[in-house]
């Protein structure tokens, strides 16, 4: 498959979401996130406003669903959502509902293994259930807290060759990595470049980056782009 481009809108204004938004769609980014942020401050009505700005795009709903699987992503679904996200370490019945839903209302399934203590089997786990992809992610508070105490932070990147092998299904590789990371993962076989913290936007104060945004995103756009179909 061609690589994809997604921006992750972590912020918690749908205003200024809808203007990085626009911005990222002109740089040639291909799929918008409405990021956790911006669904708890939000709602279902930031969904709703990108998708009446944005018809025809896909729009990842990053839920990050733990339980009333089926309601979460119906509800996503209907505001205008493409994709919805669900965590591995949920319960398989609410994997399943989340799958089922995705099934009933036409939206597909992201399976995020973040915190499992085994990556490679969490993905798998995922897959199995019939997510329709995969998010290898290691997570913000994670990271910053195995920082915090000396120890090297832990990166996507460690598994991510092993996560691209064990699974049938697209992956994207998510939790600080470095511009120049991001652009690399389809060399590994992970075709879903996600843009977001601390890449584009503030990671700490979740506000859009400061710096000439769209030109960049367009350099990093074509950049990815221009790998040509990867393998899966």
């Amino acid at each position: 498959m061609k690589p994809i481009v997604q921006i992750s809108l972590d912020l918690t204004n749908i205003d200024e979401a809808l203007e990085t938004a626009a911005l990222a769609m002109r740089a040639g980014v291909d799929w918008l996130e409405a990021g956790t942020p911006l669904i708890l401050a939000e709602g279902l009505h930031g969904v709703r406003k990108l998708r009446e700005a944005f018809p025809g795009v896909p729009i990842v709903a990053d839920l990050k669903t733990m339980d009333g699987g089926y309601l979460e992503a119906e509800m996503m679904a209907k505001a205008g959502a493409t994709h919805v996200v669900v965590m591995a370490r949920a319960h398989e019945e609410t994997i399943k509902c989340v799958v089922q839903a995705g099934k009933d209302h036409g939206v597909k399934v992201m399976g995020d293994n973040l915190g499992c203590p085994d990556m490679v089997a969490g993905a798998k786990f995922l897959e199995d259930l019939g997510c329709d992809y995969i998010v290898h992610h290691i997570g913000y508070d994670e990271r910053r807290g195995i920082a915090a105490q000396g120890k090297r932070m832990p990166s996507p990147l460690d598994q991510l060759k092993e996560i691209v092998a064990a699974v049938n299904v697209p992956v994207q590789a998510v939790g600080g990595l470095s511009l120049e990371q991001a652009i690399s993962t389809p060399k590994y076989g992970a075709p879903l470049v996600v843009l977001g913290a601390p890449l584009t936007i503030d990671a700490d104060a979740f506000k859009t980056a400061d710096g000439n945004l769209e030109d960049s995103l367009r350099k990093i756009c074509e950049a990815i782009h221009a790998y040509g179909d990867i393998k899966i």
